[in-house]
């Protein structure tokens, strides 16, 4: 509990003075308590137990008294086996209710200004999305939203890649078509099966391979027809790109794309500018740096290649120019990367990398936020029953036909126009839900049924608490009208329970910023949706007495308005109605 924080490392400071511990940050020791029984916050005193030579009971139950003066109305201190354990008074918890259910933003201060660009999503033009895509997109889409909640300047970049070797064979298979007779909107209906027969044809046809490789040289060139050919591929594409991004809800547009085409031109003074700083070396023929530690298998020094022997670039390349296009042009103080875990070492040498080229400042920060793979079932990658990748889009698809199923089980008169729009929040919401509420570092395993259930850790659960409590409030307003709040009895252990959770949404945000893990948030609002279940089952809230419902309407109020502001952190929608 984020606020009680303050007042209990206050009194800590004077415990640590009169026991003989000096230039201790109280902060660094205060922690939430593991049993919730004992209290909010908890302090360990077994770290001095050597140095004071006394028990940790002893000294937690000298500090216990030393601390009570100093939290008289805020806090109840008690200690046990060696701990000090905090548990914020009901007159405290209810005076920071008031003041959370009047903050604007739910206590969730805009705390930072500093410039951020988040790099997410990154498909390939000619390429469907696929499920591998999903990752990216909404563990990016839901930290932009964080940061932006925190007071940042964020700017959204979809780093596509629009540019090299396969373009070559892509556009020469579009000239084939269109001599055919075939439309190009028409061979780019699909654009994975566009893509197979262009892989087909370049690795069995030795002239249409050179015609592909010809192609190369005339887009690098900047050759019209050969340009205006790519932008048919590139605006296709980019279509296809936006429908999945509009389906899954996220906030990318035409207007975040900088695919690697932009930042071509910048490469030959990339490297002159790497020249000059003296880092650039000599292996095979090609210009690499050598950005630290990192070895090969024979633990000879790992090079980054910048500039290979026949004079082509390298995507490391790319990503040292886009660094710099971000601290200069963007003038960004912070790089997010959202990149699959495999890319780990990667991301580490261009980095160190972009710092001994005086790329990146003391000043700024790059960092890669990196996560596992989404598995089927058995365990393996998830793919269709031909093996392939599943196509992000019929997998959202399904996700709204799905949940369309269970929403007309629970609503059968439901209109067809609310049932489109209920099943598209709740599916859409289940799958991005049930990505984000895992450790991103690790595989998940995708599990439809387990996903869209309305029981237990998932994204319908906490959109039903919502939506009950809409129902609650709307039945309110055509009752006796309620007045301002202005304290709180929480005389019921589930009202306490509820304010409690309420209280630490705030920090909930901080700590998904501080780790970068939306999952922190996944996490509070489900013990906050549990929290209200029990109050809801225990507490009735439309009662007789005046004062004790309008109390509860303003606790449901307040739940049901950090529930909406969770759920939209994580790019969720949150129903009225289920």
């Amino acid at each position: 509990m984020r606020d009680l924080v303050e007042p209990v490392a206050t009194g800590m400071g004077h415990v640590l003075s009169s026991i003989g511990i000096d230039n201790l940050d109280p902060r660094s020791i205060i922690g939430d308590a593991t049993d919730k029984s004992h209290g909010d916050l908890a302090v360990p005193f077994h770290r001095f137990s050597g140095v004071l030579k006394r028990s940790p009971v002893d000294i937690a139950d000298e500090a216990a008294e030393i601390l009570a003066p100093y939290l008289v109305g805020i806090a109840n201190v008690s200690s046990k086996a060696g701990y000090v354990n905090f548990r914020a008074s009901p007159g405290w918890v209810s005076s920071r209710l008031v003041d959370i259910c009047r903050h604007p933003t739910l206590g969730v201060e805009k705390a930072s200004q500093r410039t951020v660009v988040v790099d997410y999503s990154s498909p390939n033009i000619a390429k469907e999305m696929h499920v591998g895509h999903l990752r990216s997109t909404v563990i990016g889409d839901s930290l932009v939203r964080i940061f932006e909640a925190k007071g940042n300047r964020v700017i959204r970049e979809n780093h596509v890649g629009d540019w090299g070797t396969p373009f070559g064979m892509l556009i020469e298979r579009l000239e084939d078509l269109d001599s055919d007779g075939i439309d190009p909107v028409e061979a780019l209906s699909d654009l994975g099966q566009f893509y197979r027969e262009c892989r087909i044809k370049f690795d069995e046809d030795e002239n249409f391979r050179q015609r592909a490789r010809e192609r190369v040289v005339s887009l690098q060139a900047g050759d019209g027809p050969t340009l205006q050919r790519w932008s048919q591929l590139v605006d296709i594409s980019m279509g296809h790109f936006q429908e999945v991004y509009e389906l899954l809800g996220v906030l990318l547009t035409r207007d975040d794309v900088m695919g690697e085409s932009k930042y071509d031109p910048l490469l030959p003074g990339l490297v002159e500018q790497l020249h000059e700083k003296g880092i650039l070396e000599t292996n095979n023929g090609a210009l690499v740096i050598y950005p630290g530690d990192w070895v090969n298998r024979d633990g000879d020094p790992l090079p980054l290649i910048i500039r290979k022997s026949d004079g082509g670039y390298n995507y490391a390349t790319t990503d040292l120019a886009c660094i710099s296009d971000r601290t200069k042009r963007l003038n960004a103080d912070d790089l997010i990367y959202v990149v699959g875990t495999e890319q780990k070492q990667h991301f580490e040498m261009v980095f160190a990398s972009a710092r001994k080229g005086g790329l990146i400042e003391d000043r700024h920060t790059a960092t890669h936020v990196s996560f596992g793979l989404v598995l089927g079932p058995d365990g393996g990658k998830l793919k269709s029953r031909s093996g392939e990748a599943i196509r992000l889009l019929d997998l959202l698809n399904e996700a709204i036909e799905r949940a369309s199923v269970a929403v007309l089980e629970r609503n059968p008169d439901i209109s067809k126009e609310d049932l489109k729009i209920l099943a598209r929040s709740i599916g859409i919401g289940a799958v991005k839900y049930s990505d984000l509420k895992s450790d991103r570092t690790k595989d998940y395993i995708f599990d439809w049924d387990k996903m869209l259930s309305f029981e237990g850790e998932t994204g319908p659960y906490i959109q039903y608490a919502h939506a009950r409590i809409n129902s609650i409030l709307n039945k309110e307003r055509h009752s006796q009208g309620g007045t301002e709040v202005t304290s709180f009895d929480l005389a019921s252990e589930h009202e306490m329970k509820l304010a409690r959770e309420v209280l630490k949404y705030p920090e909930a945000v901080d700590h998904a910023l501080a780790d970068l893990a939306p999952s922190r948030i996944c996490k509070h609002l489900h013990k906050m949706s549990q929290a209200f279940g029990s109050f809801y089952e225990n507490c009735p809230v439309l009662t007789e007495n005046k004062e004790i419902r309008d109390q509860r309407i303003e606790l449901c109020r307040i739940t049901g308005r950090i529930l909406e502001h969770g759920l939209n952190m994580l790019g969720m929608d949150a129903p009225s109605r289920m």
